[in-house]
């Protein structure tokens, strides 16, 4: 048979096979056998059948080391199963190299060895073919396998040298792929190898053992070799980093065992870790190329989506495919918009999730095959005749099984985790680019909490989802396996168990779908809450003069409640659900064992039924706890992924409304016009900008005015493109920079925000701070250029931002400028410096294309051209003189901002002079000349000159950048007993010690619940029979109901919630678990602020965060401040 003939083949791979006649077998035929020829002897061992097929079944009297493992099996494991790896793995392989290239290899000494050795390998299977084919052409009979065996690992051979050179090509420098061959190719050949050499396999055929040894000590010089790691590859993909990851220069079981984290952990050991020792990202992990691809993905996928819509359409209406309004390719429908932004996904992250995927299906191999072996163990240890060496071997299985299980649920968890960070990279970078292309109407459709909701909580949901979708069908197997492993065990008793479980699950639905409708609510009252605070706090001026300090602390309070009652609802229904999930177990068990004992008598309990059974069970009760998370996983990121689509697909700007050129204008050229330009906000609404005929020519300075209303900043965001262009054409040649009436900063230094991605020139930095009135204001900062804006740095004024968004748009040299108002938040002097150094016919601007909307009359003489706005239109245009004479349009706004008092008119808020805010009095100074500001100095010091070297190296030197205050210092160290002591109090010591004694009780319960089932697995039979079966039941009964009864008080003060977990890792330390229960919640401290609050706060800023810090409240009748409850 097959079969027959499967045991009978080769044991070993490689040059030759080794004879079937194994020297010291009692076989009877020794002398017909000296009788014989080669060819006979060949034959005759071909036919010899496998030694050691009695070991398991105790047939044969106890073995010794040589066989411990069944010689048949691993004949034909050895031979064939390193090629079939290789061959399944290799092509999936290929084109993994295919796509992912890294650079390429060099000719190093370890590609050389490698190198030599395969050739060493290839030159040995090739003799042994050779061999095989000379004796069958001079008629020694051989056995096929002789010749199969070879040859099939001669190709295999040249497979694998193939692979290594391609490995070279496209720059990998550790191949998990071949290590794997390596290793398979090494340990079950060597194994059988062993035995034969023990026995005196030299005496059969010298020549294919030596050869066959040989053989193996070159694989396992290629092991060794694979354990190493190559030289970084030519032109690589991703540019040098000052300090790389060191899992891209890690070999293939330092990634395994995750050994490349350990230089880490060690420095960390020793001293503490700051921001430098951070590794630096790779490319692959980088924003820029994450949002690219993603980016790359939905346009691509969205753009087939449409078409096929459209095609859709077209079919329905039946008119051939022309196109017509009611058959525009637009997303309607939730899963057009849906599938688009799906499939961009999942071509990003497919490897990454499959290779997780197939890691977690490892592991759960290993799970299961833990009760098996446990089964087995439990077999021997009620066999006292069982050789000994069988219990050391299931103990060792036991372990590596577990440890592998281990390892491989990390390593899934660690590709998840990596996979997450991209997509949440991808798509909040996606979601942010959108945010800069959206039209008016969809800016009106979202507002900015929309925005948030989406990039925090949405996406959040979305890449939760990866970790729980695996469990849609994986929980499915689960309880398949485990109900044959029970069927076995306990025959039809096992359907009790499956029906214990199946009754859970609506449970534990219902309880998923409640909680959440809670949770919900309770982030709704937080987020009213917060509000509503955040606003008292932004005017307690008024809530102080008013009185009102009473009924908005009455407001805040009654919100509170009702943000802890939906708190305290959720966390009862998670802890039904956690003591279900506890009991769940010991219930099935209890039920399963019950009838298993009672329905037949005969059913005795033993340690095998007992304690598998429990293991069993177990993994069950995972599955059907996990199940209902991942359901209502998927539900929420579908939820999600219709709300990130939605957003995606909403109207975006059009690109070709402006008609945009690169290329600068020459002298006298027209560089912007815009002919019978109609624009609107949204294309349903009316347009706002009617018949607008406009020219600038290259150069020349463009002032346009007008009354509140009437379409200058229109116009403006017209030039830009952000209109929907009704009908009409704009053209503008030459890069364009824009200012906004509201000046928008970065926090950081003023250099970096002047700059802006730039490359900087010190000279022209100063020209252009200097002519923007920002000297005296820079030399007054601590570190000139280098001072830190906004947060933890210095706060300016209205009238410093709007100078430093000048400046930076000034420091772009770009062709085309679009001024929007930039003058009306200056003090007069200011203003005048502004114009007469920038923007004016002298100024830095003089030869660019300048179109400026202010309200700002005095400059108007200076422009070279003037348009005035009436109602979206142009009223009038030309230069300043002519205008006048016309005593049109312009005229009647100079009448109506030198009397503002009549009628209407005077809600232009133009002037003749610029305002004096108060706001930018205390910090705009007056400044002179262009000469008077060589004195500043980007660094302040003694010395009035700054040389060009000097400047440089203030640019490049700070003597400080804005450092935080000293209540943002970082301390190190341990953390002080008086902060636990702080929280214990908060908590109250009657609780902790309650909820202690509990959690005692139930450790206790659960050991005898343990002991006790051993007591009754050793219970004797009498005529197979167990006489105290129903005793010891109801005893086992009663201490699991005690074991789960501590649970459900303790339950909601002890053990968080899975989420929580893995966002608070310290919620998982006893000590500190305590603390996160409903009656920290409950607690509303009425005592003022004390030294405990500031370790409190200390602790919070050092700490991962227990609780959200208390919020305080104002109290009129002391002038301080109250504590409100802390929010979870």
């Amino acid at each position: 048979s097959n079969l027959s003939r499967a045991c009978q083949s080769p044991p070993l791979p490689g040059p030759g096979a080794w004879p079937r006649r194994l020297p010291g077998d009692r076989r009877a035929d020794s002398g017909a056998d000296r009788r014989t020829g080669a060819g006979e002897r060949a034959m005759a061992a071909s036919a010899e059948p496998c030694v050691g097929q009695d070991v398991w079944n105790g047939t044969e009297p106890e073995p010794t080391a040589l066989h411990l493992l069944n010689v048949c099996f691993l004949k034909t494991a050895g031979v064939w199963v390193p090629p079939m790896y290789l061959w399944v793995l290799g092509p999936i392989y290929l084109l993994y190299l295919h796509r992912h290239g890294q650079g390429y290899l060099r000719m190093s000494l370890l590609f050389k060895a490698k190198l030599v050795l395969g050739l060493a390998l290839i030159i040995l299977c090739t003799s042994s073919v050779s061999v095989a084919l000379w004796r069958i052409q001079w008629g020694t009979p051989q056995a096929p396998e002789f010749l199969i065996h070879p040859t099939v690992w001669l190709t295999t051979m040249s497979f694998a040298m193939f692979l290594i050179h391609t490995e070279r090509k496209k720059g990998v420098r550790a191949s998990g792929v071949l290590f794997g061959y390596w290793l398979l190719c090494f340990l079950l050949p060597a194994t059988t190898a062993a035995q034969l050499t023990l026995r005196g396999g030299f005496r059969s055929d010298p020549f294919y053992h030596l050869s066959t040894y040989l053989c193996l000590s070159l694989v396992a010089a290629q092991f060794v070799l694979s354990c190493l790691v190559d030289h970084p590859p030519f032109f690589p993909e991703d540019p040098q980093q000052p300090n790389p990851c060191p899992e891209a220069e890690a070999s293939f079981p330092s990634r395994v065992t995750f050994w490349w984290v350990s230089g880490l952990v060690w420095r960390g050991y020793r001293r503490t870790l700051g921001p430098e020792d951070l590794w630096s990202l790779s490319r692959e992990n980088s924003s820029e190329e994450l949002v690219s691809q993603l980016e790359r993905e939905w346009t691509r996928n969205r753009s087939a989506a449409q078409r096929r819509t459209k095609v859709r359409a077209a079919r329905k209406k039946g008119n051939g495919g022309v196109e017509t309004p009611e058959t525009e390719p637009l997303l309607e429908q939730e899963g057009d918009r849906r599938g688009p932004l799906l499939r961009a996904i999942w071509q990003m992250s497919r490897s990454t999730f499959l290779l997780a995927t197939f890691a977690i299906v490892i592991s759960d191999v290993f799970r299961f095959a833990v009760p098996k072996l446990l089964s087995l163990f439990l077999e021997f240890m009620g066999n006292p005749t069982t050789p000994a060496w069988k219990g050391y071997l299931l103990a060792v299985l036991m372990f590596l099984s577990a440890s592998l299980q281990s390892l491989l649920e990390q390593h899934f968890m660690y590709r998840v985790k990596v996979l997450q960070m991209r997509i949440r990279t991808a798509i909040t970078g996606l979601v942010y680019r959108k945010v800069l292309v959206l039209s008016s109407a969809s800016r009106k459709a979202s507002a900015v909490g929309d925005v948030v909701n989406l990039v925090s909580v949405d996406v959040q949901r979305l890449i939760d989802c990866f970790i729980y979708l695996n469990g849609l069908w994986m929980t499915i197997i689960w309880m398949a396996i485990c109900f044959v492993y029970l069927w076995q065990l306990l025959g039809l008793s096992a359907l009790t168990a499956i029906a214990v479980f199946m009754s859970l699950l609506p449970l534990n639905f219902f309880i998923t779908r409640k909680r959440k409708q809670h949770q919900q609510e309770h982030m709704r009252q937080k987020d009213s809450r917060a509000r509503l605070t955040s606003s008292i706090m932004g005017n307690m001026k008024i809530v102080k003069s008013h009185g009102w300090e009473g009924a908005f602390l009455e407001r805040i309070l009654r919100i509170r409640s009702q943000e802890l009652g939906a708190l305290r609802t959720s966390n009862l229904l998670f802890s039904v659900s956690l003591v279900s999930f506890q009991v769940s177990t010991f219930l099935a068990a209890l039920v399963l064992f019950a009838v298993h004992t009672l329905v037949a008598e005969e059913n005795a309990m033993d340690a095998e039924k007992a304690f598998v059974t429990l293991t069993v069970l177990t993994i069950l009760n995972k599955a059907q706890a996990f199940l209902p998370f991942s359901i209502n996983s998927v539900i929420q990121a579908r939820v999600s992924l219709d709300r990130l689509a939605a957003f995606l697909c909403l109207e975006e700007v059009d690109p070709g409304a402006v008609d945009s050129s690169p290329s600068r204008c020459t002298v006298g050229e027209t560089c912007v016009s815009v002919h019978d330009g109609t624009f609107a906000w949204s294309r349903e609404s009316t347009p706002c900008l009617r018949r607008i005929n406009l020219t600038v020519p290259q150069g020349r300075l463009l002032a346009v005015v007008g009354a509140v209303g009437a379409g200058k900043s229109s116009l403006l965001s017209a030039l830009l493109g952000e209109l929907s262009k009704v009908e009409g054409s704009v053209s503008i040649k030459g890069s364009v920079a824009y200012v906004p009436q509201e000046a928008w900063v970065q926090h950081t230094s003023v250099v970096e925000n002047v700059c802006f991605r730039q490359k900087l020139d010190p000279l022209w930095l100063e020209r252009v701070l200097e002519a923007c009135a920002l000297w005296p204001d820079v030399s007054s900062f601590p570190a000139g250029v280098h001072t830190k804006i906004g947060e933890q740095g210095m706060s300016l004024s209205g009238g410093q931002k709007q100078r430093l968004s000048l400046a930076r748009a000034v420091y772009r040299k770009a062709a085309v400028y679009l001024l929007d108002d930039p003058l009306a938040a200056l003090d007069a002097h200011v203003s005048q410096h502004v114009f007469n150094q920038v923007i004016g016919p002298n100024g830095l601007l003089h030869g660019t294309t300048r179109i400026l909307v202010t309200h700002v009359l005095h400059v108007l003489p200076q422009a070279d051209w003037i348009v005035v706005l009436e109602d979206g239109a142009i009223a009038e245009m030309g230069p300043y003189q002519e205008l006048l004479h016309r005593k049109g349009a312009l005229v009647r706004l100079l009448d109506a901002a030198r009397h503002p008092g009549d009628g209407g008119v005077g809600e232009t808020e133009l002037t003749t002079e610029a305002k004096d805010p108060r706001g930018s009095a205390g910090c705009e100074r007056p400044t002179g000349g262009p000469g008077s500001g060589r004195s500043m100095k980007l660094v302040p010091g003694k010395d009035g000159a700054t040389s060009e070297a000097q400047t440089g190296a203030a640019l490049d030197e700070p003597k400080w950048a804005g450092q935080p205050t000293a209540e943002d210092g970082v301390r190190n160290g341990r953390v002080k007993a008086t902060l636990y002591l702080t929280y214990l109090r908060a908590v109250g010591a009657p609780l902790c010690l309650y909820v202690l004694f509990l959690f005692l009780c139930q450790q206790v319960a659960s050991f005898c619940s343990s002991y006790w089932l051993s007591l009754w697995a050793d219970d004797p039979t009498v005529d197979g029979r167990q006489t105290q079966a129903a005793l010891r039941g109801s005893i086992f009964g009663l201490l699991g109901c005690l074991q789960g009864t501590p649970r459900w008080p303790s339950s909601p003060s002890i053990l968080p919630a899975p989420s929580e977990v893995l966002r608070d890792p310290w919620s998982a330390c006893p000590w500190l678990i305590i603390f996160l229960n409903i009656r920290a919640n409950t607690l509303v401290s009425r005592a003022d602020l004390h030294p405990s609050t500031k370790a409190w706060a200390w602790g919070r800023r050092h700490f991962p965060p227990l609780l959200e810090p208390p919020e305080p409240v104002p109290d009129s009748s002391t002038n301080k401040c109250r504590i409100l409850a802390p929010s979870c």
